[in-house]
């Protein structure tokens, strides 16, 4: 069964506890081997996540790219160490969510929305460490026998107890999510020591669910709802609140020995043959707020062309008249730092056009056929501009 890292619902302040407890050094728990299932009903579990894991490995979403596996599985080796590391099998999906997913068996999955959003390679290490700490504790096959265990209960009780049974249900079912937050709790302490265990800086990585309650603020924004709150408390939430572990993890790294690397620089040498590519893909979810507000936090040390075309995209594909008018200023911004970016000039084209300047947008249109003769589209902007012209 999965284990998501993002949580999006509220935890007790008590559960998050062994996060913010002083840590007197960074001595590891031992490494516990490959665990190997010892009753029909684990043997199901790992049936299944096998099965899983298989059509994972199959799946059109999974990035093969030999470059960026190598790098997510660096930083994973150097944050658990070389022999917890060669445990688990690692797969990196272009899914532009938030997310990463740890199996029972030893599988973890990296979602490319994932790698778009962390800023260095401590804090994918925080990521990663919890993902493993979930792996290594058996978080997923305690749960699941928790779960059989509410289960039974619930049957006897219904079968023996008759009216009681659905208060009995309602007591095991939050139990159960309960569980499930301190484990969640627990695999974050676990990833931040290891972070720090490994000579990278875990002061920062609590900025990282800082930054996603912002981004949901923003969401909701653009959306015209209401801002999120994060400090109540539901009964079957499965992970502790955003803000919640980000209070917990910014007092437990106060505890950890001062110092580190972020290794920032070769982070971002890491994704950047894939960073376009991701934020295409967020653009396409039609979250104009938290789109926006995820552009302007990637370029907190100067926009790029690439971050200009990506918020220029943004805005064109919302589509008021006001948008083409301030996407057209960001595309003409990307070009000025480089006059051969063709997407641009398509872009501009498009926007303008649309915008009613025919004459200026063929000229960008053309002008994207020289660059990009070979293009997918080219075909279609071919005509376009035909189509223009004769009118």
């Amino acid at each position: 069964m999965s284990r998501p890292i993002v949580g999006v619902a509220l935890a007790l302040a008590a559960l998050c506890l062994p996060v913010a407890a002083p840590a007197a050094d960074l001595t590891l728990p031992p490494f516990v081997s490959a665990y190997q299932p010892r009753t029909a009903a684990e043997r199901g579990i790992w049936m299944q996540a096998d099965e899983d894991e298989r059509q994972l490995r199959d799946s059109h979403l999974l990035i093969d790219d030999a470059t960026l596996n190598a790098f997510v599985r660096h930083v994973l080796c150097r944050t658990v160490g070389e022999e917890r590391c060669h445990a688990v099998r690692l797969y990196v999906l272009r899914v532009p969510a938030m997310n990463a997913i740890t199996s029972p068996s030893g599988g973890i999955s990296v979602w490319s929305g994932l790698l778009l959003r962390l800023r260095d390679e401590a804090e994918l290490g925080a990521v990663l460490g919890h993902e493993f700490a979930h792996f290594e504790q058996r978080h997923t096959l305690a749960l699941e026998h928790r779960r059989l265990g509410a289960a039974d209960l619930v049957a006897w009780t219904a079968l023996f107890a008759g009216g009681a049974a659905p208060l009995v249900k309602l007591i095991t079912t939050a139990s159960t999510y309960s569980f499930s937050r301190a484990q969640e709790s627990e695999a974050d302490s676990l990833g931040l020591r290891f972070v720090a265990a490994a000579g990278y800086d875990p002061s920062h990585v609590a900025g990282v669910w800082t930054r996603q309650m912002d981004e949901a603020d923003a969401r909701a924004a653009g959306r015209k709802q209401r801002s999120r709150r994060y400090d109540g408390v539901s009964l079957l939430s499965t992970h502790p609140t955003d803000l919640q572990r980000m209070t917990a993890l910014r007092a437990a790294a106060a505890t950890l020995p001062a110092g580190g690397v972020t290794e920032a620089a070769a982070y971002a040498a890491a994704l950047r043959p894939w960073r376009a590519a991701f934020l295409a893909d967020q653009i396409k979810l039609n979250d104009f707020g938290g789109t926006d507000y995820l552009l302007g936090q990637l370029a907190q040390d100067g926009w790029s062309e690439e971050l200009l075309f990506a918020r220029a995209e943004l805005y064109r594909q919302r589509g008021n008249p006001r948008d083409l008018v301030v996407a057209a200023d960001f595309y003409r911004q990307a070009l000025a730092l480089d006059q051969r970016h063709a997407e641009s000039h398509r872009g501009l084209g498009m926007a303008l056009l649309r915008g009613g300047e025919s004459e200026e947008g063929r000229a960008e249109l053309r002008r994207y056929l020289e660059l990009a003769p070979a293009a997918g589209d080219a075909a279609m902007v071919r005509a376009l501009v035909s189509e223009r012209i004769t009118r």
